[in-house]
């Protein structure tokens, strides 16, 4: 049986932000484990006498930190996908391509997730200035772009868009829907551009309206930025990736050498 504890009424911290806290911490120190349903909205006006829109608030406050999810008809639980453990080190590896697969593919599976993939849209335009200048090319060079959806086991958890210059993609498979078997970067490679490093910049933010309408998240859940740059055995940059993480969806794995 789940202790609940009390809630103190002198204290100045609302009593849905102390139901969320004892919450919570239950689901922290494993007494919530993935996956158990939380008391009932019943149990826990019931147990701590406040008002049924206090337990919705006190829950909601966790659904917006992305701990708990609600299933129509069967009541809140605690969320049970672990994140995807994106590995810096090992996402590109070219073997990953020979085996046909996407780095995204490649981490979403070694987590223990069914990946997918939606929302595809294609398109030729010019490069913006920062996306220009990132990848050497004249202001308003054209640039193939690619955006698409990730999901793991069906839920949204991460936005991208790629651009490729137009010298590269055109008349490839990048320009089309499919990319093919190993996906953008195998096709870089067909193009004759070995792919020899990366550059990444990482940071956090809280999500635009139409990022959290694309994610399906709430307006409180932050999420990571990604943008990469790809280039050649030559230096030659030949790809950028913008992409959008849910921050509690993803853990960032990077092996750096002390040299």
């Amino acid at each position: 049986m789940l202790d609940l504890g009390t809630i103190d009424r002198s204290n100045d911290r609302p009593p849905y932000r102390q139901i969320a806290d004892i919450l919570r911490a239950h689901i922290d120190h494993g007494r919530l484990a993935p996956g158990e349903q939380l008391p009932s909205e019943a149990t826990l006006i019931d147990h701590f006498g406040v008002a049924r829109m206090t337990v919705r608030e006190a829950i909601k406050e966790l659904r917006t930190e992305g701990l708990v999810v609600a299933q129509h008809g069967k009541g809140v639980f605690v969320r049970s996908a672990p994140p995807v453990r994106r590995l810096a080190s090992d996402r590109f590896a070219r073997r990953h391509r020979k085996e046909g697969k996407s780095a995204f593919i490649a981490e979403a599976e070694a987590s223990g997730h069914v990946p997918g993939v939606d929302q595809i849209r294609v398109t030729n335009e010019a490069a913006s200035p920062e996306v220009a200048e990132r990848l050497r090319l004249k202001p308003r060079e054209r640039v193939i772009v690619r955006s698409r959806r990730y999901l793991a086991d069906g839920r949204p958890v991460e936005t991208a868009t790629s651009y490729i210059p137009e010298a590269i993609a055109k008349g490839t498979p990048i320009a089309e829907v499919n990319t093919g078997p190993g996906g953008i970067y195998g096709r870089i490679e067909d193009a004759g551009h070995e792919l020899a490093r990366f550059t990444e910049e990482v940071s956090a933010r809280m999500p635009t309206p139409d990022e959290r309408k694309a994610l399906e998240i709430g307006a409180g859940i932050p999420v990571m930025t990604l943008v990469r740059t790809a280039y050649d055995t030559n230096g030659v940059p030949v790809e950028v990736c913008d992409t959008v993480k849910i921050a509690h969806s993803f853990v960032l794995e990077y092996d750096v050498p002390a040299q």
